[in-house]
């Protein structure tokens, strides 16, 4: 960063006690004239040039939330009465951790990596899995799979062929590399993300309920011990200074470079960690990801006995040229900080032995109520830990409803020209199921590793991605046999929804995340979420924020399933545009039994069609709206989430009575591409009737929430509906599978045969980017 000057020297404590007037480059740091006040009245004097460089990574918008905080306390606030007992560790620590029963938790939890990866996609998104993986570990766990969702611009525009290449490799590379299944995600395509990139990724780990790790320094006495990688002076400033300001030409300063990271070494440290962690050697433990050594050691002493004392100058460094300020900002990868009482060092010392890990003490726990860092025997550091980790700025920004959000949501789009007869109809099909946004992503997750570990039972392109839970001692409890419980996951997100009503916008996003999860016969447990936003100094951003907030908190209480942690990722913008709003929802559902999974595909012959919920002429922010006519107004699809509750509930009481063969959920595209999906997947064809008084065009375009398509064996049609007449439910028969012919066939309207349907569907990305 060009704010460090190497020929000051060494900034002491005491040469800032004696040096009040000193100037220092705060702003450049993006520290606020009242923050850089307020430092020195915590501290009586002027920081130190350490301090200051830790108070402008730890008081950062990445990662002090001081926007978000006076909104994200909802989801404490609502947490779900009937969600409290299986919530063991909520907000506030590295991962969330729910309690699945059988004496095991799970962990999981998504993060934004999106600055980093447009200034250096491979490595920026191969770092975003390394951070979110080290996340999980921190909390004990064992990482048992991750996931991703992107988002790009346009699919032609020539940044997309520069970024979108480099993210997927860096992804696969690293994810790959650790020997973790990428299990599904999501890939999107639109305007707003030219230039801003989203790229979030999520980790779930397994553990035992009563062995969670936790992040806090205890005990007078134990050693802080700084393990991994050696520091670098790659990401100097990454990610908290990258996620604290809007891209800018003009200033340089705010596009450090992107991390490096190693996934051997980081595969390396995890198993190093698993050994310790079976051991029970540490009383406390953190990664080092976003602010580095200044954040580790800060919420370490912060969360603990109090105290902490360093010395910094033993940190093994790969840059023997790095000051101090660099040391504590680096955002190199790979390393880990424990915290482990005397009698334990030399066990733990041994096993990083054993795994070829650098270990170093760097310093001890004390009850002082001090960080002290000494550089070479003076005193650099001197400060409250708590006022950098947790007593940060808190800002209530100006929120105001967009001048332009009546007129948008105004202009719902009823001149838009429809297809008028089942030709039109049939290339409206065809063309969508082409489009960037629904075609085929084989060419991404070809670049995945899905079924590595051999407990991956569904993934992509499945409504949600579901892995059997596998823990060596659960086994050894019970005779070598595995466990027949899984672990789904879905992540989901809308952000022309979200912009036309913020509020139902982030509902919709967990109602379909909740959907795909109950669809392949799981239970939707809990909540992680990356709510990717512009400015938050822009009044129009904060009221999109706050409304997406409080439709989430609001929509998770309803549903039954708490909020346990998760990431905000402000300044998503190029110049004064924003990206389009998008909260990106994570859900985890629980299965007892993955034999008795639900899957997309529809296969058999005969079996009955059935459309579940009800379809309304909906199509503000729809995929048709958006790629036949570059169009974006009107309301977004109703949301109800009683109804979604009802759904899930009918959808994984037939799953495990054994009522239907194949589900899927309708989403982005409709029917129409529900079912090209499905067909594909499995091969079989389907004859569709058109309900009388339903125009067909709604039928097959709209996207209604709330619906999902099942096929129901002709022996357990009378038992499926009576099921659903009973809840009240409505599940209209609409067609026949056929593997006879296999085509979609639409009665009186068109039929397009499958191969024809596949090679529209799988022949666009290879096009853009093979």
């Amino acid at each position: 960063m060009t704010t460090i000057d190497r020929r000051l020297g060494v900034d002491t404590v005491e040469a800032a006690g004696q040096t009040p007037d000193q100037a220092q480059p705060y702003r450049e740091l993006g520290v606020a004239d009242d923050e850089y006040a307020r430092i020195k009245e915590i501290l009586g004097r002027r920081p130190t040039s350490s301090e200051l460089a830790m108070y402008s990574v730890m008081w950062s918008e990445h990662c002090s939330y001081k926007s978000s905080k006076v909104h994200l306390k909802q989801f404490g606030q609502k947490v779900p009465a009937e969600a409290k007992d299986i919530l063991l560790v909520g907000m506030g620590e590295n991962a969330g951790v729910v309690d699945i029963g059988g004496g095991l938790a799970v962990t999981f939890k998504i993060e934004s990596h999106n600055h980093p990866s447009y200034v250096e996609p491979h490595q920026g998104a191969a770092t975003g899995v390394g951070g979110i993986v080290r996340d999980i570990l921190t909390m004990g766990a064992r990482p048992v799979a991750v996931m991703d969702a992107i988002r790009f611009g346009a699919a032609d525009a020539p940044d997309t062929a520069r970024v979108l290449p480099g993210v997927v490799s860096g992804i696969g590379g690293y994810g790959n590399c650790l020997g973790l299944p990428n299990i599904g995600g999501e890939l999107v395509f639109d305007p707003s993300y030219l230039g801003n990139p989203l790229v979030n990724a999520l980790c779930v780990g397994v553990l035992r309920a009563d062995e969670i790790k936790l992040a806090k320094a205890d005990g007078l006495g134990s050693k802080v011990v700084l393990f991994g990688a050696r520091t670098g002076g790659d990401g100097i400033g990454g990610a908290s200074v990258l996620a604290s300001a809007t891209f800018d030409d003009t200033k340089p300063a705010k596009r450090p470079a992107a991390q490096v990271g190693d996934p051997f070494a980081e595969k390396v440290l995890i198993e190093c960690c698993l050994e310790i962690f079976a051991a029970d050697l540490v009383t406390g433990i953190q990664d080092l990801g976003a602010a580095g050594l200044s954040c580790a050691t800060t919420e370490l002493a912060a969360a603990g006995t109090g105290g902490m004392d360093v010395d910094l100058d033993l940190a093994p460094l790969r840059d023997e040229t790095l000051v101090p300020e660099e040391i504590l900002m680096s955002e190199s990868q790979e390393r880990m900080m424990a915290v482990v009482t005397p009698e334990n060092l030399d066990a733990f010392l041994s096993i990083c032995a054993k795994w070829d890990v650098n270990a170093t003490v760097l310093g001890t726990v004390n009850d002082s109520g001090r960080l002290v860092m000494r550089w070479h025997g003076d005193v650099i550091v001197d400060v409250p830990p708590r006022t950098l980790a947790h007593e940060g700025p808190v800002y209530e920004r100006p929120i105001q409803r967009p001048a332009d959000q009546d007129e948008l949501i105004a202009d719902t789009g009823q001149q838009l020209p429809r297809p008028e007869d089942g030709d039109e109809l049939r290339a409206t099909a065809l063309r969508l199921i082409a489009s960037p946004n629904l075609a085929d992503k084989t060419w991404v997750t070809d670049q995945y590793d899905r079924y590595v570990l051999g407990n991956t039972v569904l993934a992509q392109p499945e409504d949600a991605g579901l892995i059997r839970v596998s823990d060596e001692r659960w086994r050894a409890e019970h005779g070598g046999a595995e466990s027949t419980a899984g672990l789904a996951l879905s992540v989901d997100g809308n952000g022309r929804y979200t912009r036309l009503d913020p509020y139902a916008g982030a509902q919709l996003a967990l109602a379909e995340a909740y959907r795909n999860v109950a669809t392949t016969g799981a239970r939707p447990l809990a909540v992680t979420n990356c709510l990717n936003f512009g400015s938050p100094e822009d009044p129009g951003v904060m009221w999109q924020f706050a409304e997406a907030v409080r439709g989430l908190a609001d929509g998770c209480q309803q549903l039954g399933i708490p909020v346990t942690g998760g990431n905000v990722s402000f300044y998503n913008q190029t110049g004064a545009t924003p990206i389009l709003p998008t909260p990106v929802i994570g859900v985890l559902g629980v299965i007892d039994d993955v034999a008795r999974r639900t899957p997309m595909a529809l296969r058999g012959d005969g079996a009955q069609l059935y459309l579940l919920g009800d379809t309304r002429d909906e199509f503000g922010g729809s995929e048709w709206a958006h790629t036949e006519h570059g169009f974006l107004g009107g309301t977004p699809p109703k949301v109800d989430l009683e109804r979604e509750r009802l759904l899930a509930d009918i959808l994984i009481n037939a799953s495990r009575d054994g009522l239907i063969d194949a589900a899927h959920d309708l989403s982005d595209g409709g029917l129409f591409t529900t079912l090209a999906e499905a067909c594909l997947r499995g091969g079989a064809g389907v004859r569709v009737v058109v309900p009388e008084g339903i125009d067909p065009f709604v039928l097959l375009f709209s996207e209604s929430a709330g619906r999902a398509v099942v096929a129901v064996p002709r022996s357990e049609e009378i038992r499926f509906t009576d099921m659903c007449t009973a809840r009240g439910l409505p599940a209209a028969r609409i067609g026949v599978l056929d593997v006879l012919e296999p085509a979609i066939e639409v009665q009186d309207q068109f039929r397009i045969p499958l191969a024809e349907l596949r090679t529209a569907w799988s022949s666009t990305l290879p096009a853009l980017f093979g």
